[in-house]
């Protein structure tokens, strides 16, 4: 019974630890956007590697998204509710849930993983130490520009995800069930409310933002033991970014509605 409370001890010393490293390091990382103008070809750089290259990529999973969506939504109508509730329900919880989430899950995978890896490279073949050395702040030069970018970049993609999802349940409700993509938007307008439907996701996709580029770079930091820490660091920036996610989910859309 000690041993088990040493470790329950221990365990929850550690993860208040953790997340003070982290506070700090959202700390530091605000405090050199400052510097914005005089690093702009890093943060163009981030955005376009951690952004725009992400497009087919969300492209895809939204098409795949918003046909489930359709489909489901439409076989659970069928019988029950008259056609024109199809484009409330199906196009809400896009908005609301698949959207913002499915594309920050996707994000945390594709450069979760990657700036947690590169990092963690960076940090085991001492790479940060010669920035340091160098008089180059690591946390100016590696971290500020992938959050902001992240920041920037994921509330974009997620508008990109719902549009792309939408249409998708639209053209699937039409080809298999008969309602007409009119009536699905005409349904969807009649209830739709900025703040209430967009606004949220918005909110949501910020703060999944920010928590996959400072959980991604702090793990990356983290990373020791050679060729295995690099592994390790990549699988742990995706599993503790995706966590977070949903924790940040459940943590808005209780705060919102």
């Amino acid at each position: 019974m000690q041993g088990l409370i040493r470790l329950l001890g221990r365990e929850t010393i550690g993860l208040v630890a953790n997340i003070g490293e982290i506070c700090i390091l959202f700390g530091k990382t605000l405090k050199y956007i400052r510097y914005f103008h005089q690093d702009r070809i890093l943060y163009v750089e981030q955005l376009f590697r951690l952004g725009v290259k992400a497009v087919p990529l969300v492209s895809v999973i939204a098409i795949f998204a918003g046909a489930v969506a359709g489909w489901q939504g439409a076989y659970q109508l069928e019988d029950t509710l008259p056609p024109r509730f199809f484009g409330q329900i199906v196009a809400i919880g896009i908005l609301s849930e698949m959207g913002p989430v499915l594309t920050a899950l996707v994000l945390a995978g594709r450069n979760g993983s990657s700036i947690g890896a590169e990092i963690a490279t960076m940090k085991v073949t001492e790479q940060i130490d010669a920035l340091e050395v160098m008089a180059i702040n690591p946390i100016r030069h590696l971290v500020t520009p992938r959050v902001v970018a992240m920041v920037i970049m994921l509330p974009l993609l997620v508008v990109v995800a719902d549009i792309i999802a939408l249409f998708t349940a639209a053209i699937i409700g039409d080809i298999f069930f008969n309602i007409s993509i009119q009536m699905f938007f005409n349904s969807f307008q009649s209830v739709f409310v900025f703040t209430e439907d967009v606004l949220p996701s918005i909110l949501k996709a910020l703060s999944f933002g920010i928590s996959i580029g400072l959980i991604s770079c702090w793990v990356g930091f983290k990373a020791t033991r050679g060729a295995s820490g690099v592994g390790r660091a990549a699988i742990n920036a995706f599993v503790f970014s995706a966590t977070i996610i949903l924790v940040n989910d459940f943590a808005v859309a209780t705060l919102v509605f």
